[in-house]
């Protein structure tokens, strides 16, 4: 990619076609992550129970609309968070990479991970606001409710309310949980594409094209999804909570896992596996082709010293 500006556009875009096709399943693993929040095992509900089931249960119930709650937001936070980390990932390990090793092409783990993580918490900081309002709109449920029930007309009201009665800082209740989940997901999204990329064009010899960015998205995705669920459940009920059920991350993490067991953690896990699979690919994949468009577009219109001082 040319310039940073360029891969942050080619980023945003790519992720807002992948959440349009994922956007029902993350509403299901909120409603899952949330529901039995701090009750005993044997007294938890269960009205959503896999994937399917809970797209099925809300789709009946609520209709599209329902399955959709929170669109809005998730667009505009999947455009500043993976416009940060697929816009701030190169520059940055080029640039460690040349400052450490005297070469910026030289791959390191430690700075493919460290940049990874650093890129994808400047995101979360950027886009917490959005994720706390979309989250909060995706548990409501005026038939099977779960969690803390806000009642939000629609984004905008969400953000008007909560800046009326909390102000800024409550906009950014939860960014802690945020930036330490999304820190997690991102230290091993990009470095395992890219290293997953190598191996199969190193071992089985793929060339480039849409089949290899179709398996490196694919194990990237799973790897992700199982690093980054436990933090993303703390998140979800920080984001829901009303008050102060919750002092912070850790208070969370012990209060869920004392009242319900250390599975509860992983409480989702499938749904977001569903989510986060298609996600990964469909945001990896476009990414490759947006930023060969973009990169096109830059040779037409920009000047060539204007894209070798960016």
């Amino acid at each position: 990619m040319s310039t940073t500006a360029g891969a942050f556009i080619a980023g945003g875009i790519a992720a807002c076609g992948a959440v349009t096709a994922t956007h029902p399943f993350e509403t299901v693993k909120i409603r899952m992550q949330l529901q039995g929040e701090l009750q005993d095992k044997g007294h938890q509900p269960h009205h959503y129970r896999g994937p399917v089931h809970g797209v099925s249960v809300i789709v009946r119930n609520e209709g599209l609309r329902g399955i959709y709650r929170g669109i809005s937001c998730a667009y505009v936070y999947q455009v500043l968070l993976n416009g940060c980390r697929l816009g701030f990932y190169e520059p940055m390990r080029s640039t460690l990479a040349g400052f450490i090793y005297k070469d910026k092409n030289t791959q390191s783990l430690g700075i493919n991970m460290f940049c990874g993580a650093a890129s994808g918490v400047m995101g979360a900081a950027a886009g917490s606001p959005f994720f706390l309002v979309k989250t909060r709109l995706q548990s409501f449920s005026p038939f099977r409710p779960v969690g803390t029930q806000h009642q939000y007309r629609n984004a905008l009201d969400g953000f008007s309310k909560i800046f009326k009665s909390e102000g800024v800082r409550g906009l950014y209740r939860g960014v802690g949980a945020a930036m330490i989940r999304t820190g997690f997901g991102s230290s091993v999204q990009l470095p395992t594409y890219f290293f997953a990329k190598r191996r199969l064009q190193r071992h089985l010899g793929m060339e480039e094209g849409p089949a290899l960015h179709l398996a490196s998205s694919t194990a990237s995705g799973f790897v992700v999804c199982v690093v980054m669920h436990p933090p993303d459940t703390i998140m979800s009920r920080m984001y829901n909570q009303n008050g102060n059920l919750y002092a912070g991350v850790f208070d969370c993490l012990a209060k869920t896992v004392r009242t319900e067991g250390f599975l509860a953690i992983y409480k989702g896990f499938l749904p977001h596996l569903a989510r986060i699979l298609p996600h990964t690919i469909l945001t990896l994949t476009l990414a490759e082709q947006t930023n060969k468009l973009v990169r096109k577009l830059e040779d037409r219109f920009l000047p060539n010293t204007a894209l070798k001082t960016v």
